[in-house]
């Protein structure tokens, strides 16, 4: 081996040892499914209180889904994120209840059965 060549093994081989990213795992084919889901989870936990119609503690549901998941911290995190997002957009946007706001609980409520029903077929063991 040449010395151009061994330099940039040994350098290669440095910057492969001292690199402190890990090899990220790799999330499953229903993860952008469950992100939406908890995602809509997030935002109906802001809207029903609004409304006055309080079915469910999405917050409480949404943990317990992320946790029956079991996934890595990473994807924890985002997917916790992924309600902090639902709630905050319509936290943003509504400060008491509108026909509007109602519109879009049915309309998350649809997309949610939807969501969970679609995770449930295809992926469910």
């Amino acid at each position: 081996m040449t010395r151009p060549r061994r330099i940039a093994a040994f350098v290669l081989a440095i910057l492969t040892l001292c690199s402190t990213e890990r090899a990220g795992a790799i999330d499953p084919v229903y993860q952008e499914d469950m992100r939406r889901l908890v995602e809509i989870m997030g935002s109906l936990y802001f809207l029903e209180p609004l409304c006055g119609e309080a079915s469910a503690d999405w917050r409480a549901e949404a943990a317990e889904l992320i946790v029956l998941d079991a996934p890595d911290p990473d994807r924890e995190q985002r997917l916790y994120g992924a309600f902090n997002t639902g709630y905050q957009a319509y936290a943003r946007n509504y400060r008491f209840c509108t026909l509007a706001a109602h519109e879009v609980m049915l309309r998350l409520f649809d997309e949610a059965r939807q969501k969970s029903e679609g995770i449930r077929t295809r992926f469910a063991e």
